[in-house]
């Protein structure tokens, strides 16, 4: 049986502007045909059983030409897969998805088309730049400025010009002065506000606001790179009063979030909603450990005392319980422990409470409150990564208090943008890394390999986190209190 392609529109940037639909579907594909400029923060919902193929189309470099793509999808569908065509922008504002649509007709291939937010009104919105403004014009008009090839562009300046509208030149930049000439000659007051704006949406935009004569100059004064978008109209005199993006407290700067995929949501969307341009790339995954006969020994026992130290631990315990054959019952009576905020709000939404929690959020801290706390004939029952540090049980040992040290879980290095990563690095564009525990230390170093440890701030959770990045000669900011609301704040401080 056939299976479907459902073309979706990524939107122009980060995946906090794809539609809910298209994440809905992209999460379910069971193969995925993507274009360069799908971000990769978009690209890791990407399930990772799906079927990847980057059809990576650039100006004047298509890898894949379009037939390929074509049969690429019809081969897919005809194999019984899930396939999602996945565009930047909108599928069908000049991204060939009514061609693609056309081919999958031919061939009896089922499809759908979810829109998505085309950069035509995306980019010029973050850029303070309302397209239609009663005040000021009644109507926008988006051109493609992509010409094919060996031919010229097939634009007509004077119905254009004679409009009095806004213009949206889309893919463009290569042909800017070509375009502003063009508007010249129709008769466009050389006076008439025009703007390009470089990654557009995101957080790294840059924006050149100039007359038409005089925007080509501008433009190449700034060393304004693809993507670009260039509008014209006198709506660009808003730019400034409107510009609500750019004045963001983050914005300009790259940061890279290193937590685990199912973690690092949270920290992501705090720094973009402070303009950053952020990077997802997570340096480790957890795998729960799925022999728990271990556990299930030591839980014959009873324990006073058990301890968590991040919250995938806390699940990986819920986990590995059940496939123990027990449920949270039966830690009935006991007292829990936990590393730091996050840990006991994983545990809350459980149900459960944390009895303790240390003033610093560290192994050692926590080892030292529960010395503290408990009575010597306690016993305790910790919970934990196999990578976990010595920091804890060392306290514990030394007061002489009985403890099991059980794995529910354990700590692996991945990251599927190490490409990206290099890039940034290589090119200096990498402003900051987060790193929220000594393994996505050790995962980043390892997808990196050789690192100028001096192109980029570390931004660590804590003091151990810290020694690990300053191992490598990293340079090294600390937050106060090891949460992400703190990590966040000595950013804000610079």
């Amino acid at each position: 049986m056939a299976g479907k392609v459902i073309l979706v529109g990524a939107g122009p940037g980060g995946r906090d502007l794809l539609t809910l639909r298209g994440a809905e579907v992209l999460q379910s594909a069971e193969a995925v045909v993507y274009d360069r400029l799908v971000s990769p923060d978009i690209l890791e919902l990407i399930p990772q059983t799906a079927e990847r193929v980057n059809v990576g189309k650039e100006n004047n470099h298509h890898p894949v030409p379009q037939d390929q793509i074509n049969e690429i999808l019809v081969r897919l569908a005809q194999e019984g897969k899930q396939t999602v065509r996945l565009k930047g922008g909108d599928c069908y504002l000049f991204g060939r998805g009514g061609e693609e649509c056309e081919y999958l007709l031919e061939h009896g291939i089922s499809f759908e088309v979810v829109p998505g937010v085309t950069s035509a009104l995306a980019v010029p919105a973050y850029a303070g730049i309302p397209v239609t403004h009663r005040d000021y014009c009644s109507s926008v008009h988006i051109v493609t400025a992509h010409a094919r090839a060996d031919k010229p562009l097939d634009i007509h300046f004077d119905a254009l010009v004679q409009t009095g509208g806004t213009l949206v030149f889309l893919m463009g930049l290569s042909a800017l002065s070509e375009v502003m000439q063009g508007l010249l000659s129709a008769g466009m007051s050389p006076d008439m506000p025009a703007a390009v704006i470089s990654n557009g949406a995101r957080g790294n935009q840059k924006k050149v606001v100039a007359t038409i004569s005089m925007l080509y100059d501008a433009v190449r004064a700034a060393g304004l790179k693809s993507p670009a978008l260039i509008i014209v109209g006198r709506v660009c005199e808003l730019h400034s009063a409107l510009d609500w993006f750019t004045p963001l407290p983050l914005h300009g700067k790259t940061i890279a979030v290193t937590r685990p995929k199912e973690r690092i949501g949270t920290l992501s969307k705090k720094l973009r909603a402070l303009g950053a341009n952020v990077i997802e790339c997570p340096c480790i995954e957890t795998q729960e450990i799925e022999d728990t006969a271990l556990l299930k020994y030591e839980l014959t026992d009873h324990w006073d005392w058990v301890v968590l130290t991040s919250p995938a631990g806390v699940s990986a315990m819920v986990h590995a319980l059940q496939r123990a054959g027990y449920d949270l019952r039966v830690l009935y009576g006991m007292q829990f422990a936990v590393i730091g905020p996050g840990t006991a709000q994983a545990l809350a939404a459980y149900g459960i409470e944390a009895d303790l929690i240390p003033a610093v959020y560290d192994g050692a801290h926590l080892g030292q409150a529960l010395v503290d706390t408990l009575d010597p004939k306690e016993r305790v029952l910790i919970l934990r990564s196999a990578q976990g540090g010595s920091e804890l049980t060392a306290k514990l040992r030394e007061a002489e208090i009985t403890f099991a040290d059980v794995a529910t879980y354990e700590t692996v290095y991945r990251t599927n943008q190490d490409d990206l990563l290099r890039t940034e690095l290589a090119n200096g564009t990498l402003d900051v890394v987060t790193f929220t525990s000594a393994s996505t230390v050790r995962g980043f170093v390892e997808a990196v390999g050789d690192l100028d440890s001096q192109a980029f701030t570390a931004l660590c959770i804590g003091r151990q986190t810290a020694a690990q990045a300053q191992s490598y000669g990293m340079q090294v900011r600390i937050a106060k209190t090891a949460t992400i609301d703190s990590m966040i704040a000595c950013l804000l401080e610079e």
